[in-house]
């Protein structure tokens, strides 16, 4: 599934940022979904990215942690399992906008791209179902307890989104955390008692 999933962001991706029409059409703005009741913005803006790095990032990130996720929901949900984590996925892209899109629903210049959202959601869902992990960032050698990591990664972005500098969504990063760590529990409420014996 994380593949699959990769695989149709990559090629939408592509072909958004060759044709600057199909771009405009996707990506998120508050305004138009508000005033022309394009909702459809709400999922389709996790589809497309600002560039190829950005891509990238997400894509690598998704890949990283995405797997874990479904080893994990297969293992507790057997076939289920693809359809929580597709709803995590696109749950986690439509929840993360929703602060921004009350924030900016009158502002026509704001717009967002990419899946940063849903991959925070996965990623957090991942600390959900195994605390014990690491996670590496670039260039340094040390992993930091995932747990520790989360709690730094919420702290930084709700400081940089109250800040509102910089061109990356942060707001949408914490919101998309948030909603994994919710979305995850709230299908096994037993995740939050494994989480808490795992951590201590």
């Amino acid at each position: 599934m994380t593949l699959f999933i990769i695989a149709i962001t990559v090629i939408i991706s592509l072909i958004a940022l060759s044709r600057i029409d199909v771009f405009d059409k996707m990506k998120f703005n508050a305004y138009l979904i508000h005033h022309n009741n394009e909702w459809y913005r709400f999922l389709s803006y996790g589809l497309i990215h600002a560039d190829w790095m950005h891509l990238f990032i997400n894509m690598f990130v998704l890949y990283s942690f995405g797997s874990i996720v479904e080893e994990l929901f297969r293992y507790h949900f057997d076939m289920k399992a693809y359809v929580y984590f597709i709803l995590l996925y696109i749950g986690g892209i439509g929840f993360s906008t929703l602060f921004d899109f009350g924030k900016y629903k009158n502002d026509i210049h704001y717009n967002a791209v990419g899946a940063s959202g849903a991959v925070s959601a996965i990623v957090f869902s991942s600390i959900i179902l195994y605390p014990a992990g690491k996670i590496f960032l670039f260039m340094i050698p040390i992993g930091i307890p995932s747990p520790l990591f989360g709690l730094i990664y919420l702290v930084y972005s709700a400081f940089m989104a109250r800040r509102g500098t910089g061109n990356i969504g942060h707001s949408a990063h914490f919101w998309g955390a948030i909603f994994g760590v919710v979305f995850t529990i709230a299908i096994k409420p037993e995740f939050f008692t494994l989480f808490w014996e795992q951590l201590f």
